[in-house]
């Protein structure tokens, strides 16, 4: 039989409910908290350098103007070519060989010509979602190239000095271990590229050669700096 008292004693208080970051320690809430303020700065610089960039000339891109092009080529470089009223109508295809130097100082040899525009095209075939790297950092990288060098394959300032080093790790990073399957050492290696126009459909009357155009670069020598993280050259 219920007694008086138990009618008249008020329900027990539920638990009060923790949030996620109440329920964690205090280093712990320190290193989440420094954490997310980390990534808010990174996404912070990051907005600041691309607006510096397509902003009109102004005091702060004269003053640290070389900086803003350090941080966005070649990977975040902005243009119009999406909207081009003129698109390319010719496919470039970019190559490359190297001179191979034995450990035990015989002599050199080099390598054939290697497509990387074939291998590129090879990994996205059938691929359904391909990766942006896949699709765009051989062919931005040679593009910038092209845009920073004269006719004679000059660099025309410090972008274009960074566009080869670009290349050269490209090159270094999906063939180096190739290279030097059976030893020695990568001493110098060489782009060329080779353009041939699409031809027109059938329907059009336009006339065009369809002689493929070569574009030979001189030798670069490959340094330390050249071979990407994890890799070697010795």
């Amino acid at each position: 039989m219920q007694s008086y008292a138990d009618e008249t004693r008020p329900p027990a208080e539920s638990p009060a409910t923790e949030s996620p970051a109440t329920a964690l320690s205090l280093p712990s809430r320190i290193v989440v908290a420094t954490a997310a303020g980390g990534i808010a700065i990174a996404a912070l610089v990051h907005l600041a350098m691309m607006f510096l960039h397509v902003a009109p000339s102004n005091t702060v891109t004269k003053a640290h103007g070389a900086a803003v092009s350090d941080y966005v080529y070649p990977e975040y470089e902005q243009n119009w070519k999406l909207f081009a009223p003129n698109p390319l109508q010719q496919n470039i295809s970019v190559q490359v060989r190297a001179e191979i130097r034995p450990g035990d100082g015989g002599s050199a040899r080099t390598t054939g010509w290697t497509d990387l525009t074939a291998l590129d095209g090879r990994a996205i075939h059938h691929n359904f979602l391909p990766s942006h790297t896949q699709q765009n950092e051989l062919r931005r990288g040679w593009e910038s190239f092209v845009g920073s060098h004269d006719a004679q394959n000059r660099p025309n300032g410090t972008r274009g000095e960074l566009t080869e080093r670009y290349l050269r790790r490209i090159a270094m990073g999906r063939l180096g271990a190739e290279w030097m399957a059976h030893g020695g050492t990568v001493g110098r290696m060489q782009f060329r590229s080779v353009t041939t126009p699409v031809g027109p459909p059938p329907w059009s009357s336009e006339k065009i050669s369809d002689k493929p155009v070569y574009r030979v670069l001189p030798w670069w020598p490959v340094t330390v700096d050249d071979v990407p993280e994890g890799a070697s050259n010795q």
